[in-house]
C-alpha cells in the first residue's frame, strides 16, 4: 500500500498548472544527493482512493492538477489512483514524477496528462538545467507524449 507523507500546492512542478504535489514514501530509487531522503522510509498515511478523495475535496477549488511524487515501489497502484482521479474528477490533470528512467509497461500512460521521469543526478542538475537527465512529458493524445523539458530551461 502506498503511503503519503505530505503535500503542498506548487506552481513550478507542472507548467501552466496549479499543482497539488503529493509526496509518496518508500521510494526504492535512493538517488544519491536526493533532497527528500525522508521519503526513502516506509512512513506516512495510506494513500487510498478514500484518502485521495478527502484531499481533493480540501484543495479542489485551488488546483488544476494533482502530481504523485514517487510511488515507484507500486506503479500499478499509482496507475489505479490516476484512473480514479480521471473518472471522479475529469477537470483535474494528473501527473506523476517517477525516479525511474522509464515507466513500467504495466502502467497505462493515457491515465496521465504529464509524466516526469529520471533520477536526480546532482552534477546533471534538475529540470531547469539544460544538462539534466530528467524529462517532463505532456500527453498529446492517447499514449502519445511530447517532451516539454526545454520549457524549464533558462534562455
Amino acid at each position: 500500500m502506498l503511503k503519503y507523507v505530505n503535500m503542498g500546492v506548487v506552481f513550478q512542478e507542472i507548467p501552466d498548472e496549479v499543482t497539488l504535489s503529493i509526496n509518496i514514501s518508500n521510494c526504492p530509487c535512493h538517488c544519491p544527493h536526493c533532497h527528500s531522503k525522508y521519503l526513502w522510509e516506509d512512513i506516512g498515511e495510506p494513500l487510498t482512493p478514500l484518502a485521495l478523495e478527502k484531499i481533493v475535496r480540501e484543495y479542489d477549488k485551488d488546483i488544476t492538477c494533482i502530481c504523485f511524487m514517487g510511488g515507484d515501489a507500486e506503479p500499478v497502484y499509482v496507475n489505479m489512483l490516476a484512473t480514479y482521479l480521471h473518472k471522479e474528477h475529469p477537470r483535474l490533470k494528473v501527473a506523476w514524477y517517477s525516479g525511474r528512467i522509464r515507466i513500467s509497461s504495466s502502467v497505462c500512460k493515457e491515465n496521465f496528462d504529464y509524466i516526469k521521469i529520471g533520477p536526480y543526478i546532482e552534477h546533471l542538475g534538475c529540470l531547469k538545467s539544460c544538462t539534466t537527465n530528467q524529462r517532463l512529458y505532456k500527453r498529446v493524445s492517447g499514449e502519445s507524449f511530447t517532451d516539454i523539458t526545454e520549457r524549464f530551461w533558462k534562455k
